[in-house]
């Protein structure tokens, strides 16, 4: 694909996807943050916590592959979780290399709390339902792309 920029245009921040989207992040992290401070959480275990109250008991490395994090990174993320009484580890009777992750009582019961987080993040956005899928399909395509292109699926 050719394309016809101008050293300045290449230069020029705003015209680079890749900042486009770490300035968007840095705009949702603000968003964001004081949601989950209400909660207690950062932002990296409220996704933890995500994939528990959508399916309770789950092994590590698969949290690590949802949310394409390794174990070295999952784990002291874990740890803190379950310092806070909102998660437990417990070895595989099966594989006792696996170490499964539950909720606690305490940990389901966060998830009426946090039920009005996707809704002030989504307000905040001010975009139609429409327009937040076709987002969302355009990352994940640009996501799945990136990954093959290099080769390098995310490790977990």
């Amino acid at each position: 694909m050719e394309t016809n920029c101008t050293d300045d245009q290449v230069q020029d921040l705003n015209n680079q996807l890749c900042f486009a989207v770490y300035s968007t992040m840095l705009g949702l992290n603000k968003v964001y943050r004081p949601l989950l401070d209400k909660l207690g959480l950062t932002y990296p275990q409220y996704l933890v916590m995500l994939v528990l109250w959508r399916r309770d008991e789950v092994i590590v490395s698969e949290i690590g592959q949802q949310l394409f994090l390794d174990t070295a990174t999952l784990t002291p993320l874990l740890k803190r979780l379950e310092l806070r009484g909102l998660v437990s580890r417990r070895r595989s009777t099966r594989d006792e290399r696996q170490v499964i992750i539950s909720l606690t009582e305490e940990g389901r019961a966060l998830q009426a709390t946090a039920q009005e987080v996707p809704a002030c993040v989504g307000t905040a956005m001010k975009l139609s339902a429409q327009e937040m899928r076709e987002y969302r399909e355009r990352l994940l395509t640009l996501r799945e792309n990136l990954f093959s292109s290099c080769n390098c699926p995310p490790e977990a």
